[in-house]
């Protein structure tokens, strides 16, 4: 059986509401065909940790209009609620949503990293994406805030461009807190939050090899590549899964 994960935190609900790349891929086509905005969400373990104590991140993200399971303990909690759903990477999409929109004739911007990482980035979609028409590239400046008046007019700068389909990678909170912001003063745009997506592709981040990725590893890979850093972040992590466990197993259907 397949369903909707929910991840309930005070009076916020989030619901992974896209069970596989296939139901998202009609569901950005009906998008793109009725001239429909949205924002997509890439929910992963750190975002939990993020939801738990900043009531601004989670009120972005019951703001955005689809959410795909990001990362393999939330596709471990969705079996255990019995509404599974599958692994949907962030960074495995910026491909499949650029030939999705070069074979829908919209528009492209991308948002975040560094303005050599863009162009970079840039290169490989359109090699890989033939057709794909990349119309704004825009790297915010340090320290930037999707809720000050410079992203404001980042937005306008978006929508001015003709872009419908705006890759973001600023990282969480920052990028589902821009695409929120988003859906509400451009709302004929697409808003995708990539994270690393187009840094992996830039080739300024390297990702697991696939036989690593394969075996539900890439964290460990990841870790070891940055240990000072992602450590804490994991351990942050291991320490709510008990809480999320027992919350996927009142989640079964008859409970």
């Amino acid at each position: 059986m397949t369903g909707s994960m929910n991840f309930t935190y005070g009076d916020r609900t989030i619901r992974v509401n896209m069970p596989d790349q296939t139901a998202l891929m009609a569901e950005l086509t009906r998008r793109f065909r009725g001239g429909e905005g949205f924002a997509l969400a890439t929910i992963n373990l750190d975002h939990l940790v993020k939801l738990r104590g900043d009531s601004g991140f989670r009120q972005a993200y019951a703001a955005q209009d689809l959410v795909v399971a990001d990362g393999n303990p939330i596709v471990w909690l969705s079996r255990l609620a019995r509404h599974p759903v599958t692994l949907v990477p962030g960074s495995d999409l910026v491909v499949p949503l650029a030939r999705l929109a070069a074979a829908e004739t919209v528009p492209i911007a991308l948002v975040g990293t560094t303005e050599l990482a863009l162009d970079a980035a840039a290169a490989r979609i359109t090699a890989e994406a033939p057709g794909t028409r990349i119309v704004a590239r825009i790297a915010p400046p340090m320290g930037f805030d999707p809720d000050s008046p410079v992203a404001g007019e980042m937005l306008r700068r978006i929508e001015a461009s003709g872009a419908r389909l705006c890759f973001l990678a600023l990282g969480a909170p920052k990028q589902e807190r821009l695409a929120a912001r988003g859906r509400r003063e451009t709302p004929g745009i697409g808003f995708a939050s990539v994270g690393a997506g187009l840094d992996f592709l830039a080739g300024n981040q390297q990702r697991a090899p696939r036989w690593v990725r394969r075996i539900a590893m890439e964290w460990v890979w990841r870790m070891l590549s940055a240990p000072r850093r992602l450590v804490p972040r994991y351990a942050r992590c291991a320490a709510i899964l008990p809480a999320e466990t027992i919350s996927a197993l009142r989640q079964r259907p008859g409970r």
